[in-house]
């Protein structure tokens, strides 16, 4: 008798709103960290559920974690071991859409930019543009510096005024040392103010293991970036600066006034389908380099590649991990916002399920034929007490298998759930506490 008085003591409280306990234990009965213990009984709320998420057929193939108990993931390869072989001595192919790393050969490994360093100085001038503190009519001043660079030229006149115009292709298309150098002092004063800007810049956007001491990558001792930082670079080149990227980067000659019209050096550029950017380089000490940008039926991948022997071989082996990279990868939609992953219980809500959706697309990139193999587990925070808003972080959607990476999407409340009304929160505790059903 003393217990049954003990329970309704316990139930009107709850009913009334004190927090005295918390939703039914059995529900909670997998921590997040260990999606292959959902078999084992409850411990204490607050955990979280692993379910079967609902999704429509054709979906990739879902499995439960109590049906497999060994899920954990096989550990990820190092950089160094990520895909085919290259002749690159550094390199780094990644699927823009989803992140995924399909490529990597000492992609930290610290080598000189030559003069994909360009890309820092193009990003810089069209931050400066998108500010509105520089426009296409903007002109600058040809140096006694800038006019005596060596190397690729835009051949500008000393002392000559040059339209922004005709820089961006001058540096992007004619991979001008000179050009570089008129932008970097008409922007900053100096080749080593603007250095320092661009470092600074880099480190911003996750380049953290880059040094900038020019404007246009000739050769310093002190100057060094990785295969993975440019990457970076050409992400958010492609990212923060769309219209100007595709006006200038897919150009494929440009003709300065009365000299001999200049061809794009980039090899990917007209030869290869969906090849739109980005820039070449070369040195003795760094060997042919380049960052390209290719994109097919929506899907985009940025390679850079950096250490080959001759321009012969940066063209052939540039296209052949282009090629490899949409050949050999697909990408899978598995949900999209708005879509109903799963159903969470609810505590003390005026509805029993949660409908659980993605806050972004859910998008996976894969070896071509390992959709099959894929398992799809649902985490979530079930029961979860209400109220609960749309929107309110729930769980998260945990992919694995097909030879890939696991990969995690948060998954958050589809709708809200108002709180069951004082009655209601009664009979619901009754039916717990006094006849172990949960609603």
């Amino acid at each position: 008798m003393l217990e049954f008085y003990r329970r309704l003591v316990v139930i009107v409280a709850l009913a009334a709103g004190v927090s005295l306990i918390a939703p039914p234990l059995w529900a909670q009965h997998q921590n997040q960290n260990k999606p292959e213990a959902t078999n084992r009984p409850p411990a204490k709320p607050g955990k979280s559920q692993a379910k079967k998420p609902g999704a429509p057929a054709g979906k990739p193939g879902q499995q439960n974690a109590s049906k497999d108990k060994d899920t954990t993931p096989t550990e990820p390869m190092t950089p160094s071991q990520i895909g085919i072989d290259t002749l690159g001595k550094q390199a780094y192919l990644i699927d823009v859409n989803t992140g995924t790393v399909l490529l990597a050969k000492d992609a930290d490994v610290a080598m000189k930019p030559s003069s994909m360093a360009k890309m820092m100085t193009i990003y810089l001038l069209w931050e400066e543009m998108k500010a509105g503190r520089v426009t296409l009519d903007t002109q600058y001043r040809v140096s006694e510096a800038a006019w005596r660079m060596q190397g690729s030229k835009m051949f500008v006149a000393l002392d000559s005024q040059v339209a922004v115009r005709d820089l961006i292709p001058g540096i992007i298309v004619h991979s001008g040392n000179d050009a570089s150098v008129v932008v970097a002092e008409g922007i900053s004063g100096s080749q080593t103010a603007f250095a320092e800007r661009m470092t600074k810049k880099g480190r911003a956007i996750g380049m953290t293991k880059s040094i900038f001491t020019n404007p246009d990558g000739w050769p310093d001792e002190a100057q060094f970036t990785t295969a993975h930082d440019l990457a970076i670079l050409a992400q958010r080149t492609i990212k923060d600066f769309p219209d100007f990227y595709k006006q200038y980067y897919a150009e494929r000659e440009f003709k300065y006034q009365n000299y001999q019209t200049q061809f794009n050096r980039n090899p990917l550029i007209g030869k290869v389908a969906g090849a739109d950017g980005l820039k070449t380089g070369h040195t003795d000490e760094a060997g042919y380099g380049l960052t390209g940008s290719i994109e097919r039926g929506g899907r985009r991948i940025v390679l850079v590649i950096n250490g080959l022997n001759s321009v012969k071989q940066r063209q052939q082996e540039s296209e052949r991990l282009v090629e490899w990279a949409f050949r050999e990868f697909e990408n899978y939609s598995l949900f999209k916002p708005g879509e109903i992953v799963a159903q969470a219980d609810v505590w003390m809500g005026v509805n029993a399920k949660l409908p659980l959706t993605v806050t972004a697309n859910a998008l996976l990139t894969l070896p071509r034929g390992a959709r099959t193999a894929m398992k799809v587990l649902v985490v979530d925070d079930g029961p979860v007490k209400a109220p609960i808003k749309k929107g309110q972080p729930i769980g998260k959607l945990v992919v694995s298998g097909g030879n890939a990476a696991t990969s995690e999407f948060p998954l958050v409340a589809a709708e809200d759930v108002e709180k069951m009304g004082f009655f209601g929160r009664i009979m619901s505790g009754v039916k717990y506490y006094v006849l172990g059903q949960h609603s």
